[in-house]
């Protein structure tokens, strides 16, 4: 059993944790603050091909895997936890399951211009009664010849106040509770809009606002996969969405580990550095260890979707164990720093506030344990 990473991957890896260190660690804190979409960093990423990740080439992808995609969503959070955020909307919930799920028209026509960074990508299904249990979704979509016609509203939708195109799920109303079916709405789509913008917590640089359809006029050409068949679409892109989501924690937490550790090891209390005290080194060891074995969690389910097999219950249990890490170092990290942790200009507040969205999005921890219980008691 190899645990090492292949040479792709360690160039992936550096490159991409270079890039990090260099271009997005330096400015995040100010684009925390102005709480607007980070498209200079969005930009950078598509110039790296990272939006093309596990892309194929002939889209104008970058190729790569799973683990790939992981890797550099990792390297990204670490320095700036909102804008692997954009990346995970774009590719994860976005141009992958177009890759996955589509016709080859609907591949030539999406994927080249989302790759480039040329259109925004986002998905939306959250609706206010149906935030967990999807199954309440209010949205329709009626057919009327070529074309459908949606109504309802999605809130919370991640790159919402700038994207291009949606992957947006709506009920077909005549196939009763079987009717979830999966659009590729337009920017310019007829009866489409953009809503509310949300003031956030964290993620600042992630930007969140809700798309509002009024008899929105989607052609059936832009239909992904066939009608009653979204349910499956999007357990499948919110499986390999929660790959993303453990590694966006992993980064948060290591940068953390990386800070505090700093502070222990110069902060000094009654004549001697915090770090020498047990109360503060054993509870840092706990972080590290836990650290690694999240990162090994979460790299098998990476693993297991590479190779063509099951990962449900493992990414539920990747997401879970990594984002609850996450918050648990950012409480401790802010507790070590002591007084200075609790101010704004301290680097603890803002892992703080980013670290708590990674339990919530993407199916939250109770909706994890009830994946993982139930893989149980089958």
């Amino acid at each position: 059993m190899d645990f090492s990473l292949s040479e792709e991957h360690k160039m992936l890896q550096t490159t991409v944790r270079d890039f990090a260190n260099e271009k997005l660690a330096p400015v995040a804190d100010e684009l925390d603050r102005k709480q607007e979409f980070a498209q200079d960093n969005f930009k950078m990423m598509a110039d790296m091909g990272l939006l093309g990740l596990g892309i194929p080439p002939e889209y104008g992808g970058s190729g790569g895997d799973e683990l790939s995609v992981a890797i550099a969503v990792e390297e990204l959070s670490r320095a700036c936890a909102a804008t692997a955020d954009i990346l995970d909307a774009h590719l994860c919930l976005c141009a992958a399951p177009i890759y996955r799920f589509g016709t080859e028209e609907q591949k030539q026509k999406f994927l080249p211009a989302l790759v480039k960074g040329e259109r925004i990508g986002a998905m939306a299904i959250t609706e206010s009664e149906a935030g967990s249990d999807v199954s309440n979704m209010q949205t329709t979509a009626a057919r009327d010849g070529d074309d459908y016609i949606l109504n309802g509203t999605k809130i919370f939708i991640t790159n919402g106040d700038v994207c291009d195109v949606v992957l947006a799920f709506a009920n077909v109303p005549e196939l009763g509770e079987r009717g979830m079916t999966a659009f590729l709405v337009e920017a310019d789509s007829p009866g489409y809009s953009k809503g509310k913008k949300y003031d956030k917590l964290g993620m600042r640089a992630a930007t969140n606002a809700d798309q509002v359809l009024e008899d929105c006029r989607v052609p059936a050409a832009n239909r992904l996969g066939d009608e009653g068949r979204g349910m499956r679409i999007f357990l499948e892109l919110i499986d390999h969405g929660r790959i993303g989501i453990a590694a966006q924690a992993l980064g948060i937490t290591r940068a953390i580990l990386e800070r505090t550790v700093e502070y222990a090891k110069n902060r000094k209390q009654f004549g001697a550095p915090i770090a020498s005290y047990q109360a503060i080194s054993w509870r840092l060891a706990d972080i590290y260890t836990e650290l690694e074995a999240a990162r090994l969690l979460t790299y098998q389910t990476a693993w297991l979707a590479d190779n063509g097999q099951s990962f449900r219950t493992q990414a539920a249990m990747a997401k879970l164990y990594a984002t609850e890490l996450a918050m648990r170092a950012s409480t401790l990290g802010i507790q070590v720093f002591g007084g200075y942790g609790y101010m704004m200009d301290s680097p603890m507040q803002r892992y703080f506030r980013d670290a708590k969205l990674t339990e919530i999005y993407e199916g939250t921890s109770e909706v994890q344990r009830m994946i993982i219980s139930a893989s149980l008691f089958r």
